[in-house]
């Protein structure tokens, strides 16, 4: 999978947003209640993207490709981090981005920061 199609899969959910919150060159997907679903550097090689999962489903999917490894610089438990074109299958992958999507679109808006009173 390459960068392009990647983002076309994220933005292609419903509502979702490209974001940079994290700096620019990493770009953030959001579902329309403004929670992170998909996380990738712009110009990473190779191209890596970390989603969120099922806790039980990823301990699977780590186990079966080497590929897949805990969310870097994520919670280690609900994320992981897909290196593509490796050997995991973009159908897979493209799976996994719409799984991430559908865990966090029903949940409640994101907290915003702001001051505190």
């Amino acid at each position: 999978m390459t960068w392009e199609e990647l983002r076309a899969t994220c933005l292609a959910l419903p509502g979702a947003i490209e974001t940079f919150s994290f700096g620019p060159g990493v770009s953030v997907f959001k579902a329309p209640n403004g929670r992170m679903f998909a996380v990738s550097a712009t110009s990473a090689e190779p191209l890596d993207i970390s989603v969120k999962c099922d806790p039980e489903v990823g301990a699977h999917l780590r186990h079966s490709f080497t590929a897949i490894t805990e969310g870097y610089h994520l919670d280690k438990r609900h994320w992981i981090t897909v290196t593509a074109n490796a050997d995991v299958p973009d159908e897979l992958l493209a799976d996994l981005i719409r799984t991430s999507y559908d865990l966090v679109a029903t949940r409640r808006p994101a907290r915003r920061a702001g001051p505190s009173t």
